[in-house]
């Protein structure tokens, strides 16, 4: 009988690799209960800094979460089914933007991929202010994650 591959783990430049790869994850906060709340969410990583960049806004349940206990964690799928990274650290919140095109909202602009650049920069900066968008800036403390090498 053949012994099939178990899962091995991921080196610290691979995991980052996962991160950098993928737009979107699954951000974990915790509830007042201890429940985990799991929500999907666009972000950018920043490797050098070992940072994850979200924009949400004030409003929003894991706002609140992390402005209660800022312990968090990214679950990001790799390119297939049998590999993951997890980014765990400590979050920040921001204020709100609350004038077009200042600091908050030039963070936010900076988190939207490429491809989704918006052409009057004005307009953007103006709905960030009336939507009440924040930073949430994930410290990334630790990375784990793994890949299972599977012939099929």
């Amino acid at each position: 009988m053949t012994q099939k591959p178990g899962p091995r783990s991921l080196t610290d430049d691979a995991l980052s690799a996962v991160l950098a790869a993928q737009q979107f994850g699954t951000l974990a906060t915790t509830k007042r209960s201890g429940h985990p709340h799991l929500t999907t969410m666009l972000y950018l990583w920043d490797a050098e800094a070992r940072l994850v960049r979200f924009s949400t806004t004030a409003d929003r349940v894991k706002v609140a979460h992390l402005r209660r206990d800022p312990r968090a964690a990214l679950h990001v799928s790799g390119g297939d089914i049998w590999s993951f990274a997890v980014a765990e650290g400590e979050a920040e919140v921001s204020e709100p933007t609350v004038t077009p095109g200042d600091a908050i909202g030039r963070e936010l602009l900076a988190i939207v991929p490429e491809s989704e650049k918006p052409l009057d920069e004005e307009a953007f900066f103006e709905q960030l202010v009336a939507e009440r968008r924040v930073v949430v800036r994930l410290r990334v403390q630790r990375l784990y994650g793994t890949a299972l090498d599977f012939d099929g």
